[in-house]
């Protein structure tokens, strides 16, 4: 991927959920929902504060990850589906 995110924005790549339930009843793709998992692809160099100093990040390359609903912005890059949003839009890193 050529594509470097600026500034504290990640890049994210989505995970597919699961496709049945506990119960094993199957969900059709007409009603599932956007997965809100993913793993971290690009991360850019971080935010900078008041007095222009860069404040590291805090996620890295390959940290799989819990974002909200509506969050990022979604972009397509050699084919693929990505998400880029703030770092701030992270809800929390799993481990």
């Amino acid at each position: 991927m050529n594509f470097k995110p600026l500034l504290d924005r990640v890049v994210i790549k989505r995970v597919a959920e699961e496709s049945r339930t506990a119960g094993g009843i199957i969900i059709p793709d007409t009603a599932k929902e956007k997965p809100s998992q993913g793993v971290v692809v690009a991360v850019g160099a971080g935010a900078r504060d008041e007095s222009g100093k860069i404040i590291p990040m805090t996620l890295k390359d390959g940290d799989k990850v819990l974002f909200g609903k509506w969050s990022g912005t979604e972009i397509k890059i050699d084919g693929e589906d990505l998400l880029i949003m703030k770092e701030s839009d992270v809800l929390g890193v799993l481990e």
